[in-house]
């Protein structure tokens, strides 16, 4: 019989991505309704240090599947370890993030086991009837559909920054379940032999706590050191509209939007972005959204918290120094 809520978490060098600890936070709250155990899931390479930092985050368990061929994420060698292990134990649900990794890897997931996929969600609630019932955005972050599953396991992905991390307890202590591999060698088709990080003092931008963006009124690339002055002082990932990308101001990778980056960070200053619907749908779920804009009839200015009329190339420095009293 199913039973149990999992966790896969999201690790590269030995480091746990905050997304995986905030889907801990909500799992054991989640176990904690449904009297469920709560189990986190993780594999790489040396990774037995890390069983007790998601232990204090609730687990009752921790799978640790250790190999070599697991020290850097492939689709093939993981949806194998990943579809053995749940068939082996039938956990009632698995929970990951939805980030590159989670996005590749659940759909793959999910046609191995068999079962439906709740992406991108923004909500778990429990449900007597269903057991869980996930909230998720759809037609562009206009509308919210309640996902339910009548077969197990079910599988989602959690969006970013949607729950809060909970103050870990070192005192919680969770059995260790040490794991083989036994990956086929058929789902071994291509191995990752290295992988470089461009390194930045700033966040990665799917993560964030603060998202400073800057759209088509920048009016050039050179004008990005404003959002970069204000980012550093207030600790902010800096982002960019389609346009300013299909312009060539910015890289690709600074795109937020339906056709970049789903991004809900808890401040998100939208700069000289008139708010296109492709845009708003990856970032419409910011907790506060303040927009500076010359225009008074700028779409953006119907999703916005807070608005600021006005020439962004002065208001962003005042802001800027502003932030600076306040630190």
């Amino acid at each position: 019989m199913a039973k149990g809520i999992w966790v896969i978490i999201e690790q590269s060098k030995l480091e746990i991505r905050k997304v995986s600890l905030e889907i801990m936070s909500q799992a054991r709250i989640i176990a904690n309704e449904t009297g469920e155990p709560l189990a986190a899931v993780i594999l790489g390479k040396g990774i037995a240090e890390l069983a007790d930092k998601v232990a204090a985050y609730g687990a009752d368990k921790v799978y640790l599947v250790d190999d070599d061929k697991l020290e850097n994420y492939t689709t093939g060698a993981y949806t194998s370890v990943l579809n053995k292990l749940i068939r082996q134990e039938e956990p009632q649900a698995v929970f990951m993030g939805n980030t590159a990794v989670g996005k590749d890897l659940a759909p793959r997931l999910a046609q191995r086991l068999g079962v439906g996929l709740a992406s991108d969600c923004t909500g778990v609630e429990v449900d007597k009837e269903n057991f869980l019932t996930f909230k998720r955005p759809i037609y562009g972050g206009k509308a919210f559909a309640d996902v339910t599953a009548n077969v197990r396991p079910i599988l989602a992905t959690i969006r970013p920054n949607t729950f809060p991390v909970a103050a870990p307890d070192e005192s919680h202590k969770a059995e260790i379940v040490n794991e083989t591999a036994a990956i086929d060698p058929a789902d071994l088709r291509a191995i990752v032999k290295d992988i470089v990080i461009a390194t930045s003092a700033r966040p990665e931008l799917i993560e964030a706590e603060i998202i400073i963006s800057g759209g088509r009124g920048m009016k050039g690339p050179e004008n990005y050191k404003i959002l970069e002055d204000c980012a550093d002082v207030i600790g902010a990932a800096v982002g960019a509209s389609r346009a300013a990308v299909d312009a060539g101001w910015i890289e690709e990778k600074f795109q937020v939007g339906q056709t970049g980056k789903t991004v809900s960070p808890t401040l998100y200053i939208a700069c000289g972005i008139s708010g296109a619907i492709q845009h708003l749908a990856g970032m419409g779920s910011s907790k506060v959204i303040v927009a500076i804009n010359k225009d008074p009839e700028a779409n953006i200015f119907t999703l916005a918290d807070y608005g600021i009329v006005g020439d962004l190339f002065e208001v962003v420095p005042l802001l800027a120094e502003e932030f600076k009293k306040l630190k």
